[in-house]
């Protein structure tokens, strides 16, 4: 609770927080816009494969032209101003930076940023959560043994959720779920870059003047992005995904007490401590009251009558029987709250929600049978969506991770709805992500014999 204190000390001491930028997209750009009005960072650098794109974005958000005026990292540096480039290396690499930012949303970029940061010493936080999920528990081992901090980035919906599940689980409760809202119907795996403009009610001439990119919002639709966020919570606070993917369950915030609890008390859960993703448009594609599409919620127990009765005295929403109640934020501000971890992995040198162990997976599943031969086009593609899997589960199925179902051949026909495997696609197993990934199997397969592997000093970056 004294964030902004420690950023008022580092402002008055002329050392402010030197943050690098990498992707000017919309989660980079709403960073961007706070970031110049709050004291104690200062915006180094910001890489882009774009930079026209990155200066663009500094207009778009307010800046004035003068503070881009740097024309090299030095520069930056003295003059206390922005220097933009296309090459993300030089920018980790940059005397003074800090704290790295990945806004790509590559999870090849990512690792890649992430195995930089490493080498030259500085935090990463990584809004990239397709690279989290892809490889995250391995990043966040070799960032410790790096001595820096690799954070889930605050804003968007796994740190925010970390965060009410530490809240729950430090006032003592046990968290029976987690996880956030979407907007969900089955039909939507099915969706491709083609259709997913009608399920969000615009025509494609409206999404392209809006400038929205058709394939990155068929992920958020088809379900592979709650997937690959409910696999980074997972990961971080030990909650478990459902064994056979998440349901989707329609619910509004008054009925998270009563849904999300387990099947023996009358809900739709596994058992206890688990995430799930609820759907704010009930099964006839009617929108719920009181949804949660935008937020976030955890539901915890009472672990005794005396609680129960607190609970009821102090109006908190519950089950029938009193003891299942839910805490919920109804939104989310993705780059407009990533100040928050900027701060805290520099000041206080603590994520905002980190991987610490293998619980969770996200498989590449077929949309239609596919063919030998075609190429997968990864995330949100007319291919394939990401299903959440227990990590035990996809080890089973020799799961193709979806953060690697990316322009690699099919070498086999695959039914609709089947798992993508290793074997059925020919990947170059040279290729930097494809190593750390199999390097994180082998480290955190889960096994007892893996159980305190974040504490192995073989693991080195």
């Amino acid at each position: 609770m004294n964030l902004h204190q420690l950023l008022l000390d580092r402002a008055s001491a002329g050392r402010p927080i030197r943050v690098g930028l990498i992707g000017a997209g919309k989660f980079g750009s709403m960073f961007l816009a706070q970031a110049a009005r709050t004291p104690g960072i200062h915006i180094m650098g910001i890489a882009d494969l774009s930079p026209a794109r990155a200066q663009a974005a500094t207009t778009q958000v307010g800046w004035p032209a003068e503070r881009t005026t740097a024309r090299t990292a030095v520069d930056a540096l003295r003059q206390g101003t922005t220097w933009i480039t296309d090459d993300a290396a030089a920018l980790i690499a940059a005397d003074g930076i800090e704290v790295i930012i990945d806004a790509t949303g590559s999870p090849a970029a990512g690792i890649r940023h992430c195995l930089l940061c490493f080498e030259h010493g500085r935090h990463i936080v990584m809004v990239n959560v397709e690279a989290d999920a892809l490889a995250g528990p391995l990043l966040a081992a070799k960032a410790r043994s790096a001595g820096v901090v690799y954070s889930l980035a605050y804003g968007d919906q796994p740190a925010l959720i970390c965060e009410m599940v530490d809240w729950a689980r430090a006032s003592g409760f046990e968290v029976v779920a987690a996880g956030k809202g979407t907007k969900y119907l089955p039909v939507y795996h099915d969706s491709t870059p083609d259709t997913v403009w009608s399920h969000y009610g615009l025509t494609p001439d409206q999404a392209r003047v809006g400038g929205l990119n058709a394939q990155m919002f068929n992920s958020f639709l088809d379900g592979t992005k709650s997937g690959i966020e409910m696999a980074a919570v997972a990961n971080a606070t030990g909650l478990r995904p459902p064994r056979g993917g998440l349901a989707f369950p329609a619910c509004s915030v008054d009925e998270l007490p009563t849904i999300l609890r387990p099947r023996a008390a009358g809900g739709v859960l596994d058992d206890k401590g688990m995430v799930e993703v609820i759907s704010s448009l009930s099964r006839d594609g009617e929108r719920l009251p009181r949804d949660l599409r935008w937020g976030v919620y955890v539901v915890f127990e009472a672990p005794d009558d005396y609680v129960a009765r607190c609970f009821a005295e102090y109006g908190l929403c519950t089950d029938a029987s009193g003891r299942y109640a839910s805490m919920y934020k109804p939104f989310h501000l993705i780059g407009l709250e990533l100040g928050i971890s900027v701060a805290s992995v520099a000041l206080r040198g603590e994520a905002t929600g980190a991987p610490r162990a293998w619980h969770g997976d996200v498989v590449a599943t077929a949309k239609r049978d596919l063919a030998a031969g075609e190429t997968l086009d990864g995330e949100g593609g007319f291919c394939v969506w990401g299903k959440l899997m227990t990590s035990a589960d996809s080890l089973a199925a020799d799961g193709l991770p979806i953060g690697l179902a990316h322009h690699c051949r099919i070498t086999q026909p695959i039914r609709k709805g089947q798992p993508v495997r290793w074997a059925d696609v020919d990947l170059n197993l040279e290729q930097e992500s494809v190593r750390i990934r199999r390097e994180m199997e082998r480290v955190f397969a889960p096994t007892a014999a893996h159980s305190s592997v974040l504490n192995n000093p073989a693991i080195t970056p």
